[in-house]
């Protein structure tokens, strides 16, 4: 163990936690998104902009922060801000790219770069790959939005570690 290994884990740790405490927020805020009210959703919108802003300032600085920088619970939670940063594209498409990376090299999960990747291509007017973003519920069943040749659609969801999408819509119906 070197001299500087305290030095490098204090901001670390103290990035955990600042990404730990935005995913609590977000958690805390995410029924307000799609309510009536229009202050409650005025609230939400407000919150996700804040955290993709901090989140850009975040890959200024550190690049995408991978679990074995940050630990696994702040490396899904800069992941959920990415997700969840609909209004700021430029934020989520760089997320994208970083997470891009980060797979790549093996220290992210294709499943999260696979969600991130649908969200993104639906906020960009595309069909999706994945089928993992849903435009609505028809008779108390998901409807993804469109998605690209959905013959082969369960096919790219195992390749990336995502359930058929029958099983995912069987778990998700209300009951």
């Amino acid at each position: 163990m070197t001299n500087d290994r305290p030095h490098h884990t204090e901001p670390a740790a103290e990035l955990a936690a600042e990404l730990a405490r935005m995913a609590t927020a977000d958690h805390e805020l995410a029924a307000r998104a799609h309510s009536d009210d229009p202050a409650e959703q005025l609230a939400w919108r407000r919150l996700t902009a804040r955290h993709a802003d901090r989140l850009g300032e975040i890959m200024d600085e550190h690049g995408w922060p991978t679990a074995d920088r940050v630990g696994p619970e702040a490396a899904r939670a800069a992941w959920l801000i990415a997700q969840h940063a609909d209004r700021r594209l430029d934020i989520q498409r760089r997320a994208l790219r970083l997470l891009e990376q980060a797979v790549a090299e093996g220290r992210a999960a294709a499943r999260d770069l696979a969600f991130l990747r649908d969200r993104t291509l639906v906020n960009e007017g595309h069909e999706q790959i994945y089928g993992t973003q849903i435009a609505a519920v028809h008779n108390g069943s998901p409807v993804p939005w469109p998605t690209i040749d959905p013959e082969h659609l369960d096919e790219r969801r195992a390749e990336v570690g995502i359930e058929p999408y029958e099983e995912y819509v069987a778990r998700h119906a209300p009951a």
